[in-house]
């Protein structure tokens, strides 16, 4: 696969950035059942991450979309509210649309992305924070060095891994508490990686 500028992203941004990919999907909505048959099919490893890869796919198998979607509106939506709110703001400040949507919307704006008008969610949603950051890893915006830990740093490090641990113990939480180890997993591996980097 090959980057814009012609630099050839390797395996490991690869494989991050599809990381990345399928806990914004996963947080942006619920599975349907192509996606649970997918997931099932997911076998892991002996790793970290792998282990709860493999979880994730049974926790898929184990599921069906109905009650995937039951649980997601439990989890995210709510009669009123949902169980947990997946916004940096919230997780901050305890107040929704507060400082760390303005400093998102900065950040976005400076990398050029524009919001789509049909989007509803604010932009400090964990989904949309982990989808963008799918897009820097795997180079679908353009973007000077560094940027990609930087957005890290600033708007996933302090509070995404709260919420995935929030997410693993959620009374509504079957299916979504393998995602949120996974995804728990997955930005202690990053926050790693970064770390060494540095």
């Amino acid at each position: 696969m090959s980057l814009s500028g012609g630099v050839a992203m390797d395996e490991v941004d690869q494989l991050r950035a599809q990381q990345y990919d399928l806990l914004a999907v996963l947080l942006g909505r619920a599975p349907n059942s192509d996606l649970l048959s997918a997931l099932a099919g997911l076998k892991g490893g002996d790793s970290v991450l792998g282990r709860e890869v493999a979880a994730l796919g049974h926790a898929a198998a184990a599921t069906n979309q109905d009650a995937a979607e039951r649980e997601y509106f439990d989890l995210f939506v709510g009669v009123g509210r949902g169980e947990l709110l997946p916004y940096a703001s919230y997780y901050l400040t305890g107040f929704l649309n507060e400082r760390p949507l303005a400093r998102v919307r900065d950040d976005l704006a400076a990398l050029g992305i524009e919001r789509d008008e049909a989007m509803t969610e604010p932009e400090d949603h964990l989904a949309i924070l982990l989808d963008v950051m799918a897009g820097l890893v795997a180079g679908r915006f353009e973007a000077e060095a560094g940027v990609e830990r930087a957005f890290y740093q600033r708007h996933v490090a302090p509070w995404a891994g709260r919420f995935f641990a929030d997410l693993e113990r959620a009374k509504a939480a079957r299916f979504y508490r393998a995602v949120g180890a996974l995804g728990r997993a997955f930005l202690e591996v990053e926050a790693a990686a970064f770390a060494m980097d540095a």
